[in-house]
């Protein structure tokens, strides 16, 4: 399974997003859109998603971290 998150630094979601796929022992690659230079549109174009985290499963955005918890609530969660 390939998991990205996008983040900020300033995000508050965003240390809850990477918490939760930690103690589902799921590894992920952390972009920082700050570091790495992105603009929201860069975000939206890849993610469809404007605000963060924004994270996507292989290859497919699932959206932020409310919508990572649903996942996993439903039982849709890959891993």
């Amino acid at each position: 399974m390939n998991v990205k998150v996008y983040t900020t630094h300033w995000c508050p979601y965003c240390p809850n997003a990477k918490r939760f796929l930690n103690e589902k022992n799921i590894e992920f690659e952390e972009i920082n859109i700050e570091t790495e230079g992105m603009s929201r549109e860069n975000l939206e174009r890849i993610t469809g998603g404007r605000t963060v985290p924004q994270i996507v499963i292989d290859d497919t955005p699932i959206g932020g971290y409310e919508d990572l918890i649903a996942l996993d609530s439903e039982g849709k969660l890959p891993g």
